[in-house]
């Protein structure tokens, strides 16, 4: 029988045995016997066993293996550091309960959280399991109706600004691939992980090195966690946006909701998301202390996933056993970096605006990841030297893209669009595209020079053929550019100190992505758990 490497029960070390190569396709058990081997127990030594997580060596692709590591209870502390004092690849680990004890009062103090992405989701279901009864406001709608207001824009090109791929329940998050990979080093990973099997997602996020849900079963998992919430005495109301909210001495009292309801507040958790501009707009007008935050714009560029997976796996590229393959890419040219982000093998570019008269790009893959194309942001990193020192120039830097890839493209939606070799050689045409843009709406063939400032398409084209020599899809001239890709991060930091709370107002807790703390799902359901600790502890 197999364990998991649970972190949320009292129990005694382990040992974790590292680099334990084996075939890609070997089974648990068979990756658990190969690191009894490796050091020299027979299965019957241990109390309890598990594999810990997975990943695929592909860097030779003629002798492509399983790499995992492996965690195994000895039942003695001793046995476990002998193993650990003779082979360098084992180390040993306290498996403990990452949360605080449990009370058994019920707390009434009001606790508002503004954003059911990540973020809000984990900090109102961490309150509710301690005794809280957090009301959630979420400017979009319910999953299932948001599902309808983004088809509708894909395919009618009608715009609901409230509720789309940025807004509406479990965030922009929603529609992706679902990653859960993160490069925060945190215990609180593995509990967020749990608890989104716990809720619905695939067993499999528990081990593998880069996990995904994907979009499609994404959205179960969000309504099971907003049911929970539900049943535990807390409130989530849809189409409800945070305009505005009342301090006194230096504490907010209440918040106002869509401009007229308010409600008594005694804690504010802030997990807007990155894309929530007019909330950013009222805390600046409202003097709440924000800073300009570096972030990244550019394209995403769309390859054949068996153009990828040539390049990753040689000639395993159709080798059933291994996952569609994925990467991810950088280049440093001084101060700028050109990468790749948010990967979505077999996935799609989606129609991603949230303002009137704008056009914003971003990825999707559903779970199976089976689609034709492959996609992933190509972007370049922009700062204040960019675009100003002003807390909400990164706002206005990024929205003046969006605008104007709208009025290049038609003022219809459709988005700018270039083959690889057309904008490496300074133009903008699709003739030759080997690859059929997957963006709903529809592309339009466009110069990028027109869209981006000099310095971006510049390293852009450096990265490109950086990209080239690692990756032989890189090299693909019939490849295509969609633009633009503008929300890679916040452009805003809404500053907090130890305690997580605001420099400004003692009771205000900037949360996860849209405050500048977080990128991607987990580290900003880690936030939102640790924002959630914060006030349990009080």
């Amino acid at each position: 029988m197999l364990f998991r490497l649970d972190l949320r029960n009292e129990v005694s070390m382990a040992v974790i045995v590292s680099q334990v190569k084996t075939s890609i396709t070997a089974s648990q058990e068979e990756i658990i016997l190969a690191a009894m081997r490796k050091i020299r127990l027979n299965s019957s030594d241990s109390k309890r066993c598990g594999v810990h997580k997975t990943s695929l060596d592909a860097r030779d692709n003629a002798n492509i293996k399983l790499v995992s590591s492996v965690w195994i209870e000895l039942g003695s502390e001793k046995d476990e550091k002998r193993i650990c004092d003779k082979y360098p690849f084992c180390s040993a680990v306290e498996q403990k309960n990452v949360m605080p004890d449990k009370s058994a009062c019920v707390n009434k103090q009001r606790v508002v959280i503004a954003g059911f992405g990540p973020a809000g989701m984990f900090a109102a279901l961490t309150l509710a399991e301690y005794g809280f009864e957090p009301v959630v406001i979420e400017r979009g709608a319910s999953v299932d109706e948001r599902v309808e207001a983004v088809n509708n824009f894909w395919k009618n090109a009608k715009l609901d600004p409230c509720t789309n791929v940025q807004f509406g329940e479990g965030g922009a998050g929603t529609f992706s691939d679902g990653k859960l990979t993160t490069r925060i080093k945190d215990p609180l990973c593995r509990y967020v992980l749990e608890k989104l099997e716990e809720f619905g997602a695939p067993e499999e996020i528990l081990i593998k090195a880069k996990p995904h849900i994907g979009t499609d079963k994404l959205r179960n998992v969000v309504k099971n966690i907003r049911e929970k919430i539900i049943e535990l005495g807390g409130e989530v109301r849809f189409k409800s946006t945070l305009t505005d909210f009342e301090a006194e001495n230096g504490k907010i009292k209440s918040v106002t909701i869509n401009g007229r309801d308010i409600i008594p507040c005694n804690y504010l958790i802030l997990a807007i998301g990155h894309s929530a501009r007019d909330t950013f707009e009222m805390l600046y007008n409202k003097k709440i202390f924000l800073e300009p935050k570096p972030f990244s714009v550019g394209a995403r560029i769309e390859h054949k996933q068996e153009d990828v997976n040539r390049s990753l796996y040689g000639k395993h590229w159709n080798n059933p056993n291994l996952p569609q393959g994925e990467y991810q890419l950088s280049y440093r040219q001084g101060e700028r970096a050109v990468y790749t982000f948010c990967m979505c093998p077999g996935g799609t570019v989606v129609p991603s605006s949230s303002e009137y008269e704008t056009v914003v790009t971003n990825g999707m893959s559903e779970f199976a990841r089976d689609g034709e194309n492959a996609n992933a942001a190509l972007v370049v990193s922009v700062s204040t030297d960019d675009f100003g020192n002003n807390p909400l120039d990164g706002v206005t830097f990024a929205r003046s893209i969006e605008r104007k890839a709208y009025q290049l493209a038609g003022e219809n939606y459709t988005a700018p669009a270039s083959t690889v070799g057309s904008f490496l050689d300074g133009g903008g045409s699709l003739k030759g595209a080997e690859v059929k843009p997957t963006y709903a709406i529809g592309v339009t063939e466009c110069n990028f020079n027109e869209l981006f400032p000099k310095q971006v398409t510049d390293l852009m084209r450096v990265g490109l053929n950086q990209f080239a020599r690692k990756m032989k899809c890189f090299g693909n001239r019939n490849a295509v550019l969609t633009a633009p890709e503008t929300r890679t991060s916040s452009p805003v930091r809404i500053t907090r100190n130890d305690e997580m709370t605001s420099l400004s107002i003692s009771n205000l807790y900037p949360c996860g992505e849209g405050a500048g703390y977080a990128g991607g799902i987990m580290s900003a359901a880690v936030d939102g758990v640790k924002c959630a600790i914060k006030i349990i502890e009080k």
